[in-house]
């Protein structure tokens, strides 16, 4: 496997279906196949056999990218909860958002959580309840809330129908800046 650098992606003699390590706008992609360059723009595939398509790191990224399906996302809480990712780390490989459909039982409750990420909420179907130290809010069917970064916060669908909603995290969603309680 050849090392390959951000500009050496532009040189047009890179051969397609070889294997080459990458730093990409998302980080380093290590063992990607190239399966075809354009104006910059490197379509890959990558070990884990997710097909992407993304430019060398600071060259900047400037066509719609078509997400056609969401990734399935293993949710905390005390009862099985729905999260389709559609924009974030794990579908997308974006870090500056996160955008996903969220599924909540009856009864369900997550632990509380200090993220560092602003939380953008809207509530499609149902009732979300969000808890922070200093107040408790239900938020029905058409309303939103924005919880800040650096708030302790806890969300939960105490109602018998649980709730659907869309939330939208920035930056994006990780585990590694949610710092859920213990």
């Amino acid at each position: 496997m050849t090392a390959l650098s951000e500009d050496a992606l532009l040189i047009p003699e890179k051969k397609p279906y070889a294997h080459y390590s990458m730093t990409l706008s998302r980080g380093k992609a290590e063992n990607c196949m190239i399966t075809g360059q354009f104006a910059g723009i490197v379509c890959y595939t990558d070990s884990t056999g997710h097909d992407g398509m993304d430019c060398p790191k600071g060259k900047g990224f400037h066509m719609p990218k078509f997400l056609n399906k969401c990734s399935i996302i293993r949710a905390a809480g005390n009862k099985p909860k729905i999260i389709e990712e559609y924009v974030g780390q794990v579908n997308s490989h974006t870090d500056a958002v996160s955008i996903a459909r969220m599924k909540s039982p009856s009864g369900w409750i997550e632990p509380g959580q200090t993220p560092e990420f602003d939380e953008y909420t809207i509530v499609l179907r149902g009732m979300l309840r969000v808890e922070t130290k200093n107040d408790v809010t239900d938020i029905r069917t058409g309303q939103a809330i924005i919880t800040p970064k650096g708030e302790w916060v806890r969300y939960g669908t105490p109602e018998d129908d649980g709730a659907e909603y869309i939330s939208v995290c920035v930056p994006a969603f990780s585990p590694a800046i949610v710092h859920r309680d213990e």
